[in-house]
């Protein structure tokens, strides 16, 4: 589960606008607001490094924050939206929405998987097929998962991992509301080609060899 709640530091931003904005990227800064709950939205600008740091990290999205600004109380918040200049693909806008403890929100949390070497189907040669590497999931805000984990242990060529197989954190549901498949081990390519070549040789030999095979 979720371990402590990073800290990530604003400053407040009193003028708005293109030009504010853009003085604001020239100083190494990078403009946001912050809307959502009881409270007017708050215009913040970001250090860059700090906030390039955090997004090459990874999961900057499904990341609750404990956002600090000079003048306000602490806040917890969970990034909306990045707006990246379309040339060189840097942040050059960011978007957070306040959140309570107990707000339910939709993210997209990443799967891992473990335990692969205790997995038959595996040892076998067969391949593991990940369908979603990611599942979107309404979580609480207070309790957001990292990640995602899922045991393989046990599983042979064929078997299918599937949402309702896996145990979620206390609190999380998928926001599909169907079973849907996460994952799949395969048989290796050439088991696969040995099949098919089987069964080609099958559906093209006369009936009458095939009696004889059999007998």
């Amino acid at each position: 589960m979720a371990g402590a709640i990073p800290d990530l530091q604003g400053i407040e931003r009193t003028k708005t606008g293109k030009g504010p904005a853009g003085q604001a990227r020239r100083d190494g800064l990078v403009p946001g607001i912050v809307f959502g709950g009881d409270t007017e939205p708050l215009a913040i600008n970001i250090p860059f490094n700090e906030l390039l740091k955090r997004l090459r990290a990874g999961r900057f999205k499904s990341t609750l924050f404990n956002l600090k600004v000079n003048g306000y109380d602490d806040v917890r918040v969970i990034c909306r939206d990045v707006q990246r200049d379309v040339i060189k693909d840097l942040p050059v806008h960011v978007d957070f929405m306040r959140l309570r403890r107990s707000t339910k929100i939709n993210l997209f949390i990443p799967i891992e998987f473990e335990n692969e070497k205790d997995a038959p189907g595996i040892r076998r040669g067969g391949v593991l097929t990940i369908v979603r590497p990611e599942i979107e999931l309404l979580v609480t805000a207070g309790d957001i998962p990292e990640i995602i984990k899922i045991d393989l242990t046990g599983l042979d060529i064929g078997d299918v991992v599937t949402i309702s197989s896996i145990n979620l954190p206390s609190g999380a549901k998928p926001v599909i509301d169907r079973d849907f498949v996460i994952a799949n081990i395969s048989a290796p390519s050439a088991l696969r080609s040995q099949t098919e070549e089987e069964t080609e040789v099958l559906e093209s030999a006369p009936s009458e060899e095939i009696e004889n095979e059999e007998n």
